[in-house]
């Protein structure tokens, strides 16, 4: 039992609670009726009247004495200069608000919604939404006159604007936030924790932000998929009016990046034969979605730039500005800071991008998610080609063995499974998949990366060469330059030399109760005559 008294707050009902004759107490009045139920005890009444209504305030505040004379009664002036205007009525209850000495240490506090116009009511319900009054809402209603269940006085409920405490719509809350989350990913039931619990934050700041979202991660790790999915579920929730707009910035170059981000006139270059609106302007009400920011050029960036802070941008050719009210989702595989540091990239644009930045895994990083993403990738090709096909048992479970093995580099992320399950379901006789299917498109698979590691392989001894000389190579064994190109190309990317060395010795360093990885890359580096800050600045 709580040994707080209980304080209603409530307006006048000027026609509800009327009546000045014997015959008003045959009608329900609402103000009246609070104070005729046994199982609700009020012990101070807040009474809010307008001043042309004070002769009726004071005959409902004695008439509440009458049935209820334990009742302290508190006659409180509010004036609205129009009762059915929201911004008079709000302003009014929020000074009321705001002036009135609220004790919740001593008081629990309702709030009567039933009284006063469908304005007032709103408002009531947004103050005290937004705890401006913090109490809970008390909601009546006349007698019923039929049924057994009839109440002389009528009935009230109290309604408490803490949605979690009902269980129901909390079930429902979280049935709803979880069919977001699964749609995000794609219906994938993924098992990687950090995974989940990034999509869980993306879910939430998809819903409450239309500020720019940056999208950070490796080629094929999702990051086109994640933007489309961000924008459908902006879309279900009603929060976007225009199109989902894409360009893949890697794609243009000059004049052609400015045209088709935003637009030019006839006559503006050479070739621009008629007026283009751009992308930018598509994407108006929508959301403009630019994959591999970092390729754009410095004249495309301040022109973004202003675009974001302003909503205005300048077409190519013409002296008048366009208007687009987009929210911005940016894609990018390089680390943009770096891209800062070196010129290439604006930092007050990428100030203006990070505000919700959210690095999404490669697939080496969730390896637990392969099963599940090779059933998606399955479905989809099922859906794509209206044909089904299944592994078998032992073709299955062969292909699952490799794909999580050191032996499956997976440099395409998601992509490169994608692109393995349709050639396998491609090839599969009578839709089956089978152990000789899988063979093949794993030997098809390390030939691939096979390849491309002897190309990068190539490139990080050139660069070693650029950097110190091709005296400097010719002075080391050939086994020791190989070695060392790799681990200049992991230190030219890195963030830090810790990031490198996590990079450089995974598997070794979880034998170590206390891996030193920063000390580990120094060492090793000091070998070779070089230095972390020395292989940084200079790429």
């Amino acid at each position: 039992m709580s040994s707080k008294q209980l304080v209603v707050i409530g307006l006048l009902g000027s026609t509800l609670d009327s009546g000045s004759k014997p015959s008003r107490w045959q009608k329900w009045r609402p103000t009246v009726s609070l104070f005729q139920h046994e199982d609700l005890l009020i012990d101070t009444f807040e009474l809010l009247f307008q001043e042309k209504f004070s002769k009726l305030a004071h005959l409902v505040a004695e008439d509440i004495a009458s049935v209820s004379p334990e009742t302290t009664v508190n006659l409180r002036q509010v004036e609205f200069e129009d009762p059915w205007n929201l911004e008079n009525v709000y302003t009014a209850l929020h000074e009321f608000a705001g002036s009135y000495d609220f004790d919740l240490d001593r008081n629990d506090y309702l709030i009567h919604i039933t009284t006063g116009t469908h304005v007032a009511q709103i408002c009531e319900f947004l103050l005290t939404e937004s705890r401006r009054l913090p109490a809970r809402l008390i909601q009546t209603r006349p007698p019923q006159k039929r049924g057994a269940n009839r109440s002389e006085h009528g009935h009230y409920t109290i309604i408490d604007l803490d949605l979690s405490r009902y269980d129901e719509i909390a079930r429902r809350f979280e049935r709803e936030r979880q069919d977001d989350l699964s749609f995000l990913k794609s219906g994938i039931a993924t098992q990687n924790s950090a995974f989940n619990r990034l999509i869980e934050e993306i879910e939430k700041v998809s819903i409450l932000s239309r500020d720019p979202i940056l999208l950070m991660g490796p080629t094929g790790a999702g990051k086109t998929q994640l933007a489309k999915r961000i924008y459908d579920l902006k879309e279900r929730r009603h929060q976007v009016a225009g199109p989902f707009v894409e360009l893949n910035c890697a794609t243009l170059r000059g004049d052609q990046a400015m045209s088709a981000l935003f637009g030019h006139t006839k006559g503006a270059f050479t070739g621009a034969m008629k007026d283009r609106p751009g992308l930018m302007k598509a994407a108006n009400k929508g959301v403009l979605f630019l994959d591999e920011i970092g390729e754009l050029g410095a004249d495309e960036q301040a022109m973004l730039l202003r675009a974001l802070e302003t909503g205005r941008f300048l077409p190519m050719g013409s002296d008048r500005e366009q208007s687009s009210d987009f929210q911005l989702i940016a894609g990018t595989n390089r680390d943009l800071r770096e891209q800062v540091s070196s010129g290439e990239f604006r930092e007050d644009l990428l100030a203006r991008i990070n505000i919700w930045t959210f690095e999404l895994p490669g697939l080496r990083e969730r390896l637990e998610d392969i099963e599940p993403n090779l059933d998606f990738e399955l479905s989809r090709y099922s859906d794509r080609t209206g044909t089904r096909v299944t592994f078998n048992k032992e073709a299955r479970s062969r292909f699952v063995k490799f794909a999580l093995s050191d032996s499956a580099r997976w440099r395409g992320n998601f992509r490169d499974l994608g692109a393995a399950v349709t050639r396998l379901a491609t090839l599969a006789e009578r839709g089956r998949i089978v152990l000789e299917d899988v063979d093949r498109e794993i030997d098809r698979l390390l030939a691939t990366w096979r390849g491309l590691e002897d190309d990068t392989g190539s490139s990080n001894i050139a660069f070693l060469r650029a950097m110190k000389g091709d005296e400097y190579v010719e002075n080391l064994d050939r086994f020791d330059v190989v070695q060392l190109a790799e681990v200049v190309a992991v230190c030219r990317t890195a963030k830090s030399m810790s990031d490198a060395g996590r990079r450089l010795f995974a598997v070794s360093r979880e034998q170590k109760a206390n891996p030193n990885d920063a000390d580990r890359i120094r060492k090793y580096l000091l070998r070779f005559d070089l230095e972390f800050k020395e292989i940084q600045a200079f790429g």
